[in-house]
């Protein structure tokens, strides 16, 4: 299986603290870049630039990812631009918040 949807699939499992849907459905996950050296870079925003739990959820995704066969070096780049909003959510997820 492809490293990157292993990873994905690790990412599934992680949820927001503050919302009841994973980070990668929640569309928090912008891009996910494996290099063929194992180094994988991750770029994601937050629900808001003011995250109460911004370190924890980065902890995690560290750790989680870090734990995917085939991976060396886990580095992930936070940004606002664009913006978050609910738009960027997959269908189930707007499902499981009743936004459709």
């Amino acid at each position: 299986m492809d490293t990157e949807i292993k990873i994905v699939r690790v990412l599934r499992n992680i949820y927001d603290p503050e919302i009841p849907v994973n980070i990668y459905d929640l569309g928090l996950i912008y891009e996910v870049n494996v290099e063929e050296d194992g180094r994988v870079l991750l770029t994601m925003t937050l629900t808001s630039p003011g995250c109460p739990v911004v370190d924890q959820l980065m902890q995690e995704i560290h750790e989680e990812v870090a734990k995917v066969e085939g991976v060396t070096k886990v580095d992930v780049k936070l940004t606002f631009n664009p913006a978050w909003n609910k738009d960027m959510m997959s269908e189930e997820a707007k499902l499981e918040l009743g936004f459709l």
